[in-house]
């Protein structure tokens, strides 16, 4: 239903459809029950119960506790909620616990980048910073990184979940000929690598190539390092810089941002010091949020509510408290592509790989 404006006055009071506002108030609870049920999958996953159950017969609480080596009082009480949200399956004969084989596929590590529960860590991530947002609402400004205790932890897991699924094999041939100029060696930059996983994936990869990974968070550079020399490998560089002063010139054959652009306080700057740092011929690999820029091209969008809420607790927020821009999340496919050409890029090309729903993959070109 579409409400309009047009037909209200001062005085007059709106219709109010009774069976309309009963449908909307029960969705809401609907959202309100839900949002419990995301905090529990978000611990079940954080403990390992997903993973061990996932491994049992029907057990009772106590024989979970034991297998996952958890205090027996908080499993069986989370027990109790996931069953309310009909997750987990219960005897109350038998006072035994399942989880099925149908919801294990979307719960479990082993689902890689399908393991939903991974992903309900953001809400409570998220709302770690709530009061610090809605004071910007009045102030301006915005919540800096530091405010996020966990952001990298989880981006360094949802990375290793999604590009050990399809960074070699789906991604590197979205580029015609980089898999052999890489086997060759070529020059490639890493634009905001955090913890550094998709740089070293590549580099073990591709021994002849040289990697360098930048960002400005001392925290994932150090993660990156550690990952590297205990896979060790010589042919990366994690450098502590912010990107937006990047000034190489004609330095790399290929630049690669993953989910990074739109977090930058000054992304048209970035964009256009990664076209001046392309060697000629060069490729920028940008891979980004799969949206619209239009609010209401997003309606049927599957996780729409979600990219505008992380973009105001996280994205944008973060932008903002570096007296940048403030982009967005859903800054969206007409406007990354107008920024692109901005930037000197001449031919964009946009794929979409299965292992990452969320994401569209821009392949541009000066």
């Amino acid at each position: 239903m579409t409400t309009t404006t047009e037909n209200l006055t001062t005085d007059q009071e709106p219709t109010v459809d009774a069976s309309a506002a009963e449908e909307f108030a029960e969705r809401m609870f609907g959202v309100f029950n839900d949002s419990a049920l995301c905090l529990l999958l978000s611990v079940g996953h954080q403990v390992g119960l997903f993973d061990t159950m996932s491994t049992l017969p029907p057990s009772t609480s106590g024989e979970i506790a034991a297998a996952a080596a958890l205090d027996e009082r908080y499993v069986r009480e989370w027990l109790g909620g996931v069953t309310m949200g009909r997750v987990v399956e219960h005897d109350p004969v038998s006072a035994r616990y399942w989880l099925p084989a149908e919801h294990a596929a979307s719960l479990t590590r082993g689902a890689g980048p399908g393991n939903i529960a991974r992903m309900m860590q953001m809400v409570p991530l998220l709302a770690e910073v709530e009061q610090q947002v809605i004071a910007c609402f009045s102030t301006g400004g915005g919540v800096g990184y530091e405010g996020f205790t966990r952001f990298h932890q989880w981006m360094n897991e949802d990375s290793v979940a999604t590009h050990d699924a399809g960074l070699l094999d789906l991604v590197v041939p979205l580029i015609p000929g980089l898999r052999e100029s890489l086997e060759a060696g070529a020059a490639v930059a890493d634009i905001g690598c955090g913890s550094g996983h998709v740089v070293n994936l590549l580099a073990r990869a591709f021994p002849n190539s040289r990697f360098v990974g930048y960002d400005f968070a001392l925290e994932a550079i150090e993660t990156a390092r550690e990952e590297a020399a205990g896979w060790g490998l010589s042919n990366t560089a994690f450098v502590l810089r912010d990107v937006a002063e990047i000034d190489d010139q004609e330095e790399y054959d290929v630049v690669t941002a993953f989910d990074a652009i739109h977090d930058q306080a000054h992304p048209s700057r970035v964009l256009a010091n990664i076209a001046a740092s392309l060697k000629p011929g060069g490729t920028f690999l940008m891979v980004d949020i799969q949206a619209s820029s239009h609010v209401h091209e997003n309606l049927e969008h599957p996780g729409g509510t979600f990219l505008y809420t992380v973009s105001m607790m996280h994205c944008m927020t973060v932008s903002l408290a570096q007296g940048g821009d403030g982009l967005g999340t859903a800054w969206g496919r007409q406007t990354a592509l107008q920024m692109l050409d901005d930037a000197g890029f001449a031919h964009v090309d946009i794929h979409a790989i299965e292992t990452d729903p969320f994401n569209s993959y821009y392949v541009a070109t000066r």
